[in-house]
């Protein structure tokens, strides 16, 4: 890939941080998107915690007997473990709704999760799918963040991939120029994709998820975020 500017971003270890808070909307995120930067923070001797809006019971795949919120929050305390996160937070408001919710309730239960942490993980401006849930977290983490002056990581697609993904499946990925992507991280994936695994009511017949990872290779991308 080429920047405007005609140089490849370069690649870099990740920020330091003692302890890493990912803010997510969904039980999956952590995984299916964040799951490779998790895990390396994790075996760089940082303490991760995760933090997730929402319980995904409005999600259209899986099905089961069982309330489907009760099944992906074990699928997500799974994952965690698969990924090395400490502790998990999930709290129960609405799926699909969070724009509904006061941004400062969000934030709030965020700072309250966050214990001292020094850097925060999000997804990225946009939401990287579009996904309003997605857009909504972030907001909360860079509150959240701005409250207690933290640095503020976030996970981002370049645009050649997001453009990919659209052309394939008539998605709405958000990508980024190589100039805005300020970090490339090479990373093992093979916990993410155990992590993957874990969420079986959402990661079986996925082809966009498997699709993603094949683009992106051992690479992924962030922003930071002032």
């Amino acid at each position: 890939m080429v920047t405007a500017a005609g140089a490849t971003p370069p690649i870099g270890a990740l920020p330091p941080a003692e302890t890493l808070l990912a803010v997510c909307a969904h039980p999956d995120d952590e995984s299916f998107g964040l799951g490779a930067i998790l895990s390396a923070y994790d075996e760089h001797g940082t303490r991760v915690r995760v933090v997730c809006f929402t319980s995904g019971e409005a999600s259209t795949l899986g099905t089961s007997a069982r309330p489907l919120a009760e099944v992906r929050r074990e699928e997500l305390t799974k994952a965690g473990s698969a990924l090395g996160v400490d502790e998990v937070a999930m709290f129960n408001f609405p799926d699909g709704h969070l724009s509904d919710v006061p941004l400062s309730e969000l934030a709030c239960r965020a700072h309250d999760s966050a214990g001292d942490v020094d850097l925060v993980l999000v997804f990225d401006e946009g939401g990287i799918t579009g996904h309003p849930d997605h857009c909504r977290a972030t907001e909360a983490g860079i509150l959240m963040a701005t409250w207690r002056q933290l640095r503020v990581l976030a996970w981002a697609l370049p645009i050649s991939v997001a453009d990919q993904l659209n052309a394939e499946f008539a998605t709405s990925f958000v990508g980024r120029l190589d100039s805005e992507l300020s970090i490339v991280v090479s990373v093992d994936r093979s916990r993410q994709r155990r992590a993957i695994a874990c969420h079986a009511s959402q990661s079986q017949e996925n082809p966009v998820l498997s699709r993603r990872l094949e683009l992106l290779g051992d690479s992924e991308y962030l922003r930071q975020l002032a």
